[in-house]
């Protein structure tokens, strides 16, 4: 009789999670206190995230040089400011070649993303108990990865950000409170069937992660663009953050008929 043959396993995802804003409900007449916003990107495990965790090492040493004991770990505030080894963007030459290198490195990568934007203040004016704004963001973000891994019969698993050891406490238990119990819109069982893990991993971002360093670079400008779209921020003009924005546009998690974004790579909570 003929070997028979193995049956294909799934292809494996990673969504890796990081935040712009905090999760506090102080300052909230503030724009830059009143939104949150969650951006996740997901990549295929081994080969697409292989190949953009490569070529960003490669990026990083043409412009910093080799740091094997201290490698350079993107941090946008620390881009922004100038900090550590990005005070050699101080240099105009330097600057421009960073630039455009890390756009595109972005605008060849293989990837998904998902943001999904809180109004605070309006959360808070309907809510007699309002969620807690991060684990709230994280559900919406959670029902439209497993949404999407179930529609390609694929799985994965997630990766967020530290924010702290009483934060990170309170994330795996809404993780695994969704895990377990589903959302408003999606039971239990929808997330089980694409989740390969009932624990979320956590680590560190000095940790030299890719896939968190993009969703770090990514979270601002997407979520400003987000606001600018609902009218809820003025535009700021011609600024870099549009340029990063447009050079992933079509990686947006979209219906995958109609190719709409909003509700499903933009979503406004």
């Amino acid at each position: 009789m003929p070997t028979p043959t193995p049956p294909k396993l799934p292809s494996r995802y990673r969504l890796y999670v990081d935040e712009s804003g905090d999760h506090t409900y102080n300052l909230l007449d503030d724009p830059s206190h009143r939104y949150l916003g969650l951006l996740g990107v997901w990549f295929r495990q081994v080969d697409d995230y292989v190949a953009f965790a490569d070529s960003l090492e490669s990026f990083k040493r043409n412009i910093f040089g080799p740091r094997p004991d201290k490698p350079v770990v993107l941090h946008r505030s620390d881009i922004v400011n100038r900090k550590g080894p990005f005070g050699l963007l101080c240099n105009a030459e330097a600057q421009a070649r960073f630039d455009a290198g890390l756009l595109d490195i972005i605008g060849r990568a293989s990837f998904r993303i998902v943001c999904v934007v809180i109004d605070k203040k309006t959360h808070l004016q309907r809510s007699a108990s309002p969620f807690h704004p991060y684990h709230y963001c994280l559900a919406a973000m959670l029902d439209r990865y497993t949404g999407w891994l179930n529609y390609k019969s694929a799985v994965g698993d997630v990766m967020a950000e530290s924010r702290g050891g009483e934060e990170d406490r309170q994330l795996k238990q809404a993780y695994r409170r969704v895990y377990e119990s589903g959302t408003l819109a999606v039971g239990h069982q929808h997330h089980q069937r694409a989740l390969t893990s009932k624990d979320i991993k956590i680590q560190d971002k000095r940790v030299n992660i890719a896939g968190l360093q993009l969703a770090d670079v990514l979270a601002y400008p997407i979520k400003q663009t987000c606001l600018v779209e609902k009218g809820l921020t003025p535009d700021p003009g011609n600024i870099f953050g549009k340029r990063v924005v447009q050079c992933c546009e079509d990686k947006l998690n979209r219906h995958e008929g109609r190719g709409q974004v909003w509700e499903y790579g933009k979503v406004l909570l």
